[in-house]
């Protein structure tokens, strides 16, 4: 049987992805320049990007979730103004013989005559049939209204939809950005004998003893995600062949009957809140800010989940151990 945890306020979210947007840019564009960094120096800019780019992945996410809804919605309007049109088709029957007598001389289609011009002339058009019984007027004087109404819902659809394409196309572009800086990024820390913090060498890892038996869900659920370490990380990538962070988890959860949000900003209410050190195998971790986490991971047991952290790397298993604890935001239990 399918779940389906409750979703996070949509409004939220949209706020969310407009100002996480732009808090990346700002960030990657202000960020001051270190002519001859430190390792140390190198590492924290590291982190720094490591964590504006998981911003910015779910800013896209969710940029693509708003688009997806309105051009939906847009369809939807445009289906009602097909089904408005045979709707006039089928009243011809009732009417076609009485405009024929009133426009036997003319040229034009009835939806021509009755309905190429504003919706006032419209209606006034059809008071001047005079000749149509009273319920011939209603029925036609409905449909100029209802037509006025989905043409007005349409270009409001209309305008939603290519507000969310833009916003759609600069969230790309801003990750773009920020995948290349942390690619330069990486590099100087190379050049300066660092190590990745975000590694999380398994070799780190705890031995809580907390990875034992599990339900068939969750060892479901992490079987899964196992079987996926090593395909690259895609931004927006939802599967089979490469995954972020939140489309990990999802695709992971399914297997378990758990139809979860797309989104971190979703995820993190799609469950129940555990604490750090009630954490169990199947867990959802989350990282960064509190009430926007923009990373997850699942929790494996033992001091380690499984994640995806950005494109320079494929899926892994890592040590929550030092860098993966220090910013730890929560944890969620789903199912």
């Amino acid at each position: 049987m399918t779940r389906n945890p409750e979703p996070g306020s949509r409004g939220r979210r949209r706020g969310a992805t407009v100002g996480f947007v732009a808090l990346g840019a700002l960030a990657l564009s202000s960020a001051p320049a270190l002519a001859e960094p430190t390792a140390e120096e190198a590492q924290q800019r590291y982190e720094e990007l490591q964590e504006e780019l998981s911003v910015l992945n779910e800013a896209f996410n969710q940029a693509e979730e708003d688009h997806s809804s309105a051009r939906t919605e847009l369809e939807d309007i445009d289906a009602r103004l097909a089904e408005a049109q045979e709707d006039l088709d089928a009243m011809s029957g009732q009417v076609a013989g009485i405009a024929r007598v009133a426009y036997t001389e003319s040229t034009h289609s009835l939806f021509t005559v009755l309905f190429d011009s504003s919706p006032d002339a419209a209606l006034q058009n059809v008071a001047d049939l005079n000749f149509l019984s009273e319920g011939q007027e209603v029925v036609l004087a409905d449909y100029v209204v209802e037509v006025e109404r989905a043409e007005e819902l349409r270009e409001q659809a209309a305008a939603a939809e290519e507000g969310a394409a833009q916003a759609l196309s600069e969230a790309e572009s801003a990750q773009e950005e920020g995948e290349a800086a942390l690619e330069e990024q990486a590099a100087v820390l190379e050049s300066l004998g660092g190590v990745d913090p975000t590694a999380g060498a398994a070799g780190a890892a705890a031995t809580g003893g907390d990875a034992g038996a599990v339900s068939g869900d969750v060892q479901a659920v992490l079987d899964f995600a196992r079987a996926q370490i090593g395909k690259p990380y895609v931004w927006g990538g939802t599967g089979p062949d490469g995954y972020d962070c939140s489309g990990l988890v999802q695709a992971a959860w399914a297997q378990a009957g758990v139809s979860l949000p797309r989104t971190t900003y979703d995820q993190v209410n799609a469950g129940t809140r555990v604490s750090r050190d009630e954490v169990q195998p199947g867990d959802l971790l989350f990282f960064y800010s509190e009430s926007a986490p923009s990373h997850v991971g699942i929790y494996s047991g033992n001091g380690m989940m499984i994640h995806g952290s950005n494109p320079s790397k494929p899926l892994e298993e890592v040590s929550l151990a030092a860098y993966w604890d220090g910013v730890f935001s929560g944890a969620v239990r789903v199912g």
